[in-house]
């Protein structure tokens, strides 16, 4: 595992975005596995700057995201179909039959998760699979257990992430339950990219290198993947 500590938020969007870009330089046909959330945000803010810049083209590139809430619309502001649109899809020249995000109101989750997981298999899962990570240490929606799910599975959210998460729902109640792609799927990725920033990412990054694996924290399980790379504020790392 590589460890990466800089300054702040806008160095570790920047370092992260470089590597995906980097990725793409080398294989346009790449498939990349993304993430929503606060931590991805400066990341796409990069790759939309450089594809304006003209220095990177999306148009053979495939995506597959983590996650996403079930029950929800995929026209919902607070849908991760949505937040992928808006922050980096409708940015880009990406082919919209290229992206892949979990079906949120689909009337039948299991038989959605299969689908999705079917789906990753056939693309032979990511190339580059870009992570943040909650406060409690859960990667996509894979939260701190006794045992954890290997494929994409419908999973309730903890009482811990209904809490981070609820402040985006000033107008209704959260899903209380999402699709997320499971622990082999995430470490299928020939690659992966672990940003953290904050304060409050300190405990789940402590735990991570303490090098112990654990259910309970399911960051800890990067530490069986060959080849990944964790960048992290000073804040993030330190406390």
């Amino acid at each position: 595992m590589k460890i990466q500590v800089l300054n702040d938020y806008s160095e570790i969007s920047r370092a992260g975005a470089e590597i995906i870009a980097e990725t793409v330089k080398k294989n346009p046909r790449a498939v990349l596995g993304l993430a929503t959330g606060a931590t991805p945000e400066g990341v796409y803010d990069v790759l939309a700057e450089k594809y304006d810049a003209g220095e990177l083209d999306f148009s053979e590139v495939t995506t597959v995201n983590l996650d996403e809430y079930s029950p929800i619309e995929p026209s919902d502001e607070q849908s991760y179909r949505y937040f992928m649109e808006k922050h980096l899809f409708s940015r880009v020249n990406i082919r919209p039959e290229n992206t892949n995000v979990p079906i949120g109101n689909t009337a039948d989750p299991t038989a959605e998760a299969k689908r999705y997981e079917a789906k990753l298999a056939s693309l032979g899962y990511a190339d580059l699979q870009l992570l943040g990570v909650g406060q409690n240490g859960h990667i996509g929606f894979n939260e701190p257990a006794a045992a954890l799910c290997a494929e994409t599975h419908l999973t309730p959210l903890s009482e811990s992430t209904l809490a981070a998460n609820s402040i985006y729902f000033t107008d209704r109640p959260m899903p209380t339950e999402a699709l997320t792609m499971g622990m082999a799927s995430i470490l299928r990725a020939k690659k992966i990219l672990l940003l953290a920033s904050g304060k409050s990412k300190h405990a789940a990054i402590a735990r991570l290198l303490a090098g112990e694996i654990s259910t309970e924290c399911p960051i800890t399980f990067l530490l069986l993947h060959p080849d990944c790379t964790v960048i992290c504020d000073r804040a993030a790392y330190e406390g």
